[in-house]
């Protein structure tokens, strides 16, 4: 199924925020199924006020290519222009509760990914909200500031995260990824760190092209209120 384009705002005066919305090809034909879900937040170049935008980078390309056999429901919201993903994290919760509350999804299977800024704008999401995300996978994303992971990160204890970045990459180095990735493993937590030797900045492509991380993203599921331990 094509991916649609949709405006959403948050509450009366909020900046609105378009986003693209993708459903599997069997979306509605079985009514008591429910589906996971995969909030993509793309790069800095995308960003403005033109959804076209957003179609052919990173994972809405994945979309485009396998329509008719990917297996979630993918939210993609664009960052409005001149601001960052993590200006906006209390509208993509908001935007999330919207998508849930209009469709057929399984609310222990959430999950979120992002590339260069959204990278760092899935670190700062999941970080807010950390107990929304069954597993979480950033890419090249800038590293937040040492404060705030100093403070942070233990609330990702139980989130697992799968880290990806090009060791060539020039734009956001490497090393943005490892101090990530460290201060999640010093706290405790659940974190794999996957580096592509030859790449650089790109380290989106190769990743989402993978199979394995979408296998990865359905081995998680949250325990929700209410569930058996």
């Amino acid at each position: 199924m094509r991916q649609t384009a949709h405006a959403f705002t948050a509450q009366e005066g909020a900046v609105a925020m378009g986003y693209l919305l993708f459903l599997p090809a069997a979306y509605g034909e079985n009514g008591h199924l429910r589906w996971p879900l995969i909030l993509f937040l793309h790069g800095a170049g995308e960003r403005g006020s033109d959804l076209e935008r957003l179609r052919g980078h990173g994972l809405t390309r994945i979309l485009e290519e396998r329509a008719d056999s990917f297996p979630f429901v993918v939210v993609s919201p664009q960052c409005p222009a001149e601001t960052r993903w993590v200006d906006h994290l209390d509208t993509l919760s908001a935007l999330l509760d919207e998508v849930v509350r209009t469709h057929a999804i399984d609310e222990q299977r959430v999950y979120l990914t992002g590339m260069s800024m959204g990278g760092q704008g899935a670190w700062g999401l999941a970080l807010r909200y950390p107990d929304r995300f069954a597993a979480v996978a950033p890419i090249c994303g800038p590293r937040l500031r040492q404060a705030e992971i100093a403070e942070r990160m233990h609330v990702l204890r139980d989130t697992p995260v799968w880290v990806f970045h090009g060791a060539k990459d020039e734009v956001v180095p490497l090393e943005h990824s490892m101090a990530m990735a460290d201060a999640l493993e010093r706290a405790g937590g659940n974190v794999r760190l996957t580096v592509y030797p030859e790449a650089g900045h790109d380290a989106w492509t190769e990743t989402y092209d993978n199979p394995a991380l979408y296998e990865w993203f359905l081995q998680h599921a949250l325990a929700l209120a209410g569930d058996e331990q």
